[in-house]
């Protein structure tokens, strides 16, 4: 397996890998890292469908990409997918999954097509005094802390490992509109590893200007289920690729002599009966190890959803993998001692009707129900004691709507606090104590809220124990790299392997990097994965960063590290040069 860059792999089809007819390939995880996987194979490998098991231990496919309709209880959506133009491995998936929504289309044109006609913005980034739009002027307010960014950039990784954030910048900077921004859109708590931190700052520095207005991502037109995974599904039925619900398996029994790692057997569960899969010589298996939606709980309109802390099959799996062999990373890391102050609740309310839609419209100064996009991304509510963030994608979200409804998406990123109206923890709370606290920061009328929360919305409190573990402190080797070191047969899938390009994990480009990866490298398939987008290595992007940084100074207004007359002489040298036209470009010179 190698890196590409450019178009010219990107549009060459692979020669089929020798001997690939005889081979068989067992995907552990239905989600979209172990879909993608069979894409790859399929497509790239030209592996014959049939010849491909995917072991999936719930009843659908889709993991985390879900959105579904609980009987009894109402629409579900868990989370949300923020996507780039820069996804290079999600692009060249979906390029070949046909759309099911346009005749002759591919997904990758439909979703193309949506976001030309209907491009994301945020009319409203931040609230607060219940329901006031922050003033906002473009600026980040991390002018003076700028340089712990640039410091961080520059250090490597073995020189932060066991370093947090809250370690690395000082307490005055968390209360810049940067970490604002930066922490709710990504999910960043200060405890959370300085290493991922880093490696976002580096991975998406081409959207520094688009943090208050997210002007940057791009979303489905329905939910993660309908949109996403449904298409794949389709692809793969038509490719005759064998999909086992259900089916929970328990261990991979791998060989790790004579310096080699075969997998030789797979334990699993199902129908409640344990049954057993012996490995040949061509046979390979692709593990998905661990899930941040794993043992997921679900609350009602009055019921809060129970708190647990059980591992799920794909931990226990990992578990056991790791038990034979230190290469197979260590679990424990991302799956135990979450702080309690950690981000485990999410919310979906149904709006039953219109008379809400005021209330955020004059947000968003936009429509609920013209099928456009609405909020943009989140909003958050700054002067929120649960640090409440909100958010209305494309209605419907669900196909099977009622024309008034609207799905909102809640999300509190602390879980240790009471709330401003509702005193309890998040944690604690129905799906009508949620809306509640959100109709309060809204600025509903405090004699109205209970009666609106009550009787016109119903909210679905949903508990990830383990939604932020990605984020947890570690280093190198508790993620097992996605074809370990001497490895035959056996690879990692998904946010918690290690691809070596050092891509953001709680992406899903990184699901279907890591499963591209492992297609390639196991099967030989004579085609380039496309590297990460190079933009930390473009001096464009670099100056331009350091202009928003700085809250749009120019370099003679920036208080620079060198003397003012060093720092004049060298502005009038690179007069009438390249250098001075990049400068100006990115407004760095007047």
């Amino acid at each position: 397996m190698y890196y590409s860059n450019g178009n010219y792999e990107a549009f060459a089809r692979p020669r089929k890998p020798e001997g690939i007819e005889q081979k068989h390939a067992y995907i552990i995880g239905g989600g979209l890292a172990g879909l993608a996987a069979a894409v790859f194979m399929v497509r790239d490998a030209q592996m014959p469908g049939e010849n491909i098991h995917i072991l999936e231990e719930l009843p659908v496919a889709g993991g985390s990409l879900d959105g579904e309709k609980r009987p009894g209880v109402g629409y579900v959506i868990r989370g949300g997918r923020e996507m780039e133009n820069h996804f290079e491995c999600l692009w060249d998936m979906y390029r070949s999954i046909p759309s099911l929504e346009i005749p002759g289309a591919s997904y990758l044109d439909e979703y193309y097509w949506l976001d030309k006609d209907d491009p994301n913005s945020s009319n409203c980034r931040l609230i607060h005094n219940r329901g006031d739009r922050v003033p906002s002027d473009g600026k980040y307010g991390v002018e003076k802390f700028s340089k712990y960014i640039v410091k961080l950039v520059l250090t490597s990784e073995d020189e932060l490992e066991g370093k947090t954030i809250g370690d690395w910048f000082p307490d005055e900077f968390f209360d810049t509109n940067f970490w604002m921004y930066w922490s709710t859109m990504f999910a960043f708590e200060k405890w959370h590893s300085l290493i991922e931190m880093r490696r976002y700052c580096m991975r998406y520095i081409h959207h520094i200007d688009g943090l208050p207005t997210l002007s940057a991502l791009k979303f489905n037109k329905y939910n993660q289920y309908e949109s996403m995974t449904k298409p794949i599904l389709a692809y793969l039925q038509d490719h005759n690729v064998d999909i086992q619900y259900d089916t929970v398996v328990n261990n991979v029994l791998v060989d790790t002599s004579n310096d080699k790692k075969i997998a030789k057997k797979i334990l699993l569960t199902k129908d409640g009966k344990d049954e057993e899969i012996v490995l040949t010589d061509n046979d390979y298996v692709f593990v998905t190890n661990g899930s941040i939606t794993e043992s997921s709980t679900y609350g009602d309109q009055n019921t809060p959803a129970p708190i647990t802390h059980s591992l799920g099959p794909s931990w226990k799996l990992w578990e056991n993998l790791s038990y034979q062999d230190a290469d197979f990373g260590h679990p424990d890391v991302f799956c135990k001692n979450v702080p309690d102050r950690a981000w485990f609740i999410s919310a979906t309310a149904t709006l039953k009707n219109r008379k809400l839609a005021p209330y955020f419209e004059r947000l968003t100064k936009r429509s609920l129900y013209d099928g456009k996009v609405n909020t943009g991304g989140i909003i958050t509510v700054t002067d929120s004691n649960w640090m409440l963030s909100f958010t209305i994608h494309r209605q419907p979200h669900f196909k099977d709507q009622k024309p008034d409804e609207t799905v909102v998406w809640i999300y509190a990123l602390y879980s240790d606090t009471e709330g401003n109206y509702i005193k309890k923890r998040v944690v604690d709370c129905s799906g009508k104590e949620i809306t509640e606290e959100l109709l309060y920061h809204l600025g509903v009328p405090v004699d109205d809220i209970e009666g609106y929360a009550e009787n016109d919305v119903n909210t679905v409190p949903v508990y990830m124990p383990y939604v932020t573990s990605y984020f947890q402190l570690r280093k190198k080797g508790d993620r097992p790299a996605v074809v370990p070191k001497g490895s035959q047969n056996l690879a990692f899938l998904g946010n918690f392997a290690e691809s070596p390009t050092r891509d953001t994990v709680f992406t899903t480009e990184y699901s279907v990097r890591t499963a591209m990866e492992a297609v390639y490298t196991l099967f030989n398939v004579d085609r380039g994965v496309p590297e990460v987008f190079d933009s930390v290595f473009d001096i464009r992007q670099e100056l331009r960063a350091l202009y928003y940084l700085s809250d749009k100074k120019t370099l003679p207004e920036m208080d620079l590290p060198v003397p003012k007359l060093a720092a004049k002489t060298a502005l009038r040298k690179l007069k009438g040069t390249w250098i001075e036209e990049i400068l100006k470009e990115q407004h760095l010179l007047d």
